[in-house]
């Protein structure tokens, strides 16, 4: 049995989890700055910073009291150091180099997105590579080949803002509090989706890849000119009729790549795979077509550590290790990762 202690700070999270052979969690602590985040309308990189800085030691004792573990029951430390907030990541990054080097653990990086990947072998323990996975969160929209745990292909990807993104800030225009994300989706089961036309942005000789700008645009471009004239939009009805494209977008180049490909083995993850109507829209298409479709359950869906965990055994186990020199980065494809 091979325990991981695993940190994860890439954004407005601390957390840290115990993970035992990538599939059981024996702890998982978050500590969540969304409150404070909330009072400027999105996350603030030097706040966030500043906090990871403050939470870890608390977060990481937490877990370790949690599992109800000492540091020389961990086998490897696992960390995410890339993509993501650099000052937030960093935090994380350094803290897991001291303890490796104090603790004598081998120390593993873990890219954020394969993480997302990885949520699923917690929530579903039979799941085992290949398949193909969308990975949808508020920084990235890809559809990617997992061949293996550690091995990656992007088949798609956004050329301009990421799903997530749209869907928050659309939120924001229309006053919602932050993560707009999560309210929208919320107050868009009471709307009508055919209410408002949208367009579904293609891009030409990329098939599987999307773009949200437009759409993004669309929307924000209806909620000013109302504004200008004194009308009152139905707020629920624009919400349906924004997530039912964006949606609808994500669905159709996913199913069209699993076509083309011919997997019948299909996963999502990442902050945006807790949207409701994908989640039905997916698991519609996929039961239609006769298709397995794997989902994480929603409170993994966020940034957590006890993904890191997950992944970081396959790293670990296909030889991935890090030294003194680990440094974060705040672009890295899940190719490289």
């Amino acid at each position: 049995m091979m325990k991981i202690l695993a940190i994860e700070s890439s954004c407005d999270e601390t957390a840290a989890a115990v993970v035992e052979d990538g599939r059981t969690v024996l702890s998982s602590v978050i500590a969540s700055q969304v409150e404070e985040h909330r009072l400027y309308g999105g996350v603030v990189p030097e706040i966030a910073s500043r906090r990871h800085a403050e939470a870890i030691v608390p977060v990481v004792t937490e877990a370790l009291a949690q599992a109800e573990l000492t540091l020389a029951d961990i086998d490897a430390l696992a960390v995410t150091y890339a993509p993501g907030l650099i000052g937030a990541l960093l935090v994380g990054v350094n803290f897991a180099k001291g303890l490796s080097l104090s603790a004598g653990l081998p120390l593993v990086p873990v890219h954020h997105l394969r993480s997302h990947i990885a949520s699923n072998y917690i929530s579903n323990p039979e799941l085992k590579p290949p398949f193909l996975c969308l990975v949808v969160s508020g920084g990235h929209s890809h559809i990617v080949m997992a061949e293996d745990y550690t091995k990656m292909t992007i088949i798609g990807r956004t050329r301009d803002d990421a799903a997530g993104e749209a869907f928050d800030k659309a939120a924001r225009t229309m006053g919602m509090p932050y993560p707009g994300g999560i309210e929208l989706d919320k107050v868009a089961e009471d709307g009508d989706p055919h209410a408002f036309k949208l367009p579904r942005p293609i891009v030409h000789g990329a098939p599987y890849d999307f773009s949200f700008s437009g759409l993004k645009t669309a929307v924000l471009n209806l909620l000013h000119n109302a504004a200008q004239k004194g009308e009152e939009l139905n707020k629920a009805d624009v919400c349906a009729s924004f997530r039912y494209a964006v949606v609808d977008c994500l669905v159709t180049n996913f199913v069209k790549a699993a076509q083309d490909l011919g997997v019948t083995k299909l996963v999502i993850a990442g902050g945006v795979s807790a949207n409701s109507l994908l989640r039905r829209t997916l698991a519609a298409a996929c039961e239609q077509r006769g298709w397995e479709l794997y989902m994480p359950e929603k409170a993994l869906c966020g940034d957590n550590a006890a993904m890191v965990g997950a992944q970081g055994y396959y790293e670990f186990i296909s030889g991935r290790r890090a030294d003194s020199d680990l440094n974060a980065y705040a672009t890295m494809s899940i190719e490289e990762g």
